[in-house]
């Protein structure tokens, strides 16, 4: 068999496990609610249609719905895969197939209309790899390309659909990593900013010779500055996290922090403000001048200050999104509470990204979005036994597993690669 006919045969069993919706009783689980009901031990989840109809004890499966013995595994929600590429970045080496930052020959390099969810392939190589470490969704992310405002993402579930779900989020970067895209100053990141508000409420005309923006990315930016979308910003420094946080206070916006590696020093200002943050886990070393303050005890800081904490990776986390368990657990080996560090993966950002309706708690009325695990799933021996995305059993099965099956199986006649 070639490489491309096992892309095909892959894509076949991509397309299979899209189909109808899967009625099942799971039963005698250890259940992770990741909400109010926190744990329940020896427990029953019914799913019907796509959706969880019931949970609790001695459940009875009605007629045609299979039954999964869960013999006392923890049973999730399906995990959070943090703020990646997936769907829009297949190999990084590889421009053309790298869609998530825009870079435009303009006077108008600010361009928070540029939406990466356009772009987004739901047959993606990577989105199999990533369901077979138990995740759900992910926050489909921009990068910065010509501006330090690198525009519009949203959640996409890894469930084959095509759209996003829930509000749309913006992102921006600040910092030392974008001194080149704002004039090489720390105060003019904040200078452009407020030039940018003040177009978008009308403050400055809009046929200014100077104006930033776009009549499109005037139009999208006002929408969040009335609330409507949250702002995530991607910043490290303590001090220009204060910043970003007064600023955000004068002008009324729902931000969150992407990476926030001095975060904990604010923890307890970032807490009154309601300031969610995405936490790079792993971050122990001062890799530049932002985050001489990194410590791996962040997230247990920011969680004991009252801060809702969520993981990120910074760096591939498209190819690695596998490795978000391994940042969750991480912190909990650094003081994160075991239940701060499930909520970090599910509950929290479904809340923080406005898709808490549909995701990141087992309940009645959820998509039934769920996961079982071998063992502790924060634990990375343990491994992900089954997914369930609105209901479909989800084919433990990506490009690579194929590949490892077909090499380990003993030489035969031909080499291995004219086999099936």
């Amino acid at each position: 068999m070639t490489t491309r006919l096992l892309s095909v045969s892959f894509l076949a069993l991509f397309c299979a496990s899209t189909a109808s919706a899967q009625d099942v009783l799971i039963r005698h689980a250890t259940v992770h609610t990741a909400s109010a009901q926190g744990t329940l031990q020896n427990a029953d989840v019914l799913v019907q249609g796509g959706v969880i109809r019931a949970v609790g004890s001695n459940l009875q499966a009605p007629a045609s719905v299979s039954v999964v013995e869960a013999d006392g595994k923890p049973l999730t929600p399906a995990f959070f895969g943090g703020i990646t590429e997936i769907g829009i970045e297949e190999v990084s080496g590889e421009a053309e197939t790298v869609d998530s930052a825009v870079t435009l020959a303009t006077d108008q390099p600010m361009r928070p209309e540029f939406d990466v969810t356009l772009a987004y392939n739901p047959e993606s190589v990577l989105i199999p790899v990533a369901r077979v470490e138990g995740l759900g969704f992910t926050l489909l992310g921009a990068n910065t390309g010509g501006s330090f405002i690198a525009g519009q993402g949203g959640v996409m579930r890894l469930d084959g659909g095509a759209d996003p779900i829930g509000p749309r989020v913006l992102f921006v970067k600040l910092g030392s990593d974008v001194l080149g895209k704002s004039g090489s100053s720390r105060a003019a990141q904040w200078m452009l900013l407020d030039q940018m508000v003040g177009e978008a409420r009308g403050r400055i005309p809009a046929d200014s010779p100077h104006a930033l923006l776009t009549p499109a990315g005037r139009a999208v930016l006002a929408r969040y500055l009335a609330g409507n979308g949250r702002i995530v910003v991607n910043v490290n420094r303590a001090a220009d996290i204060r910043q970003l946080l007064r600023w955000a206070q004068r002008e009324k916006l729902r931000i969150a922090i992407a990476s926030g590696i001095e975060a904990w020093k604010l923890a307890p200002e970032i807490a009154r403000a309601g300031v969610p943050v995405f936490v790079d886990a792993l971050a122990d070393l001062p890799g530049d001048f932002d985050q001489i303050g990194a410590t791996l005890q962040n997230a247990a800081r920011l969680q004991a200050a009252g801060v809702q904490v969520s993981f990120a990776q910074f760096g591939d986390a498209s190819h690695n999104a596998r490795k978000i368990r391994q940042y969750a657990g991480n912190a909990v080996a650094n003081g994160l509470p075991w239940e701060a560090g499930l909520a970090g993966l599910t509950r929290v950002p479904a809340q923080v990204l406005g898709v808490d309706d549909k995701l990141g708690t087992i309940a009645p009325g959820k998509l039934a979005d769920l996961v079982l695990w071998t063992g502790d799933p924060l634990d990375v021996a343990n491994v992900a036994s089954q997914l369930w995305l609105g209901g479909r059993a989800i084919p433990m099965r990506s490009r690579q597993t194929d590949l490892r099956d077909r090499y380990l199986r003993a030489a035969g006649a031909l080499p291995r690669a004219y086999s099936p």
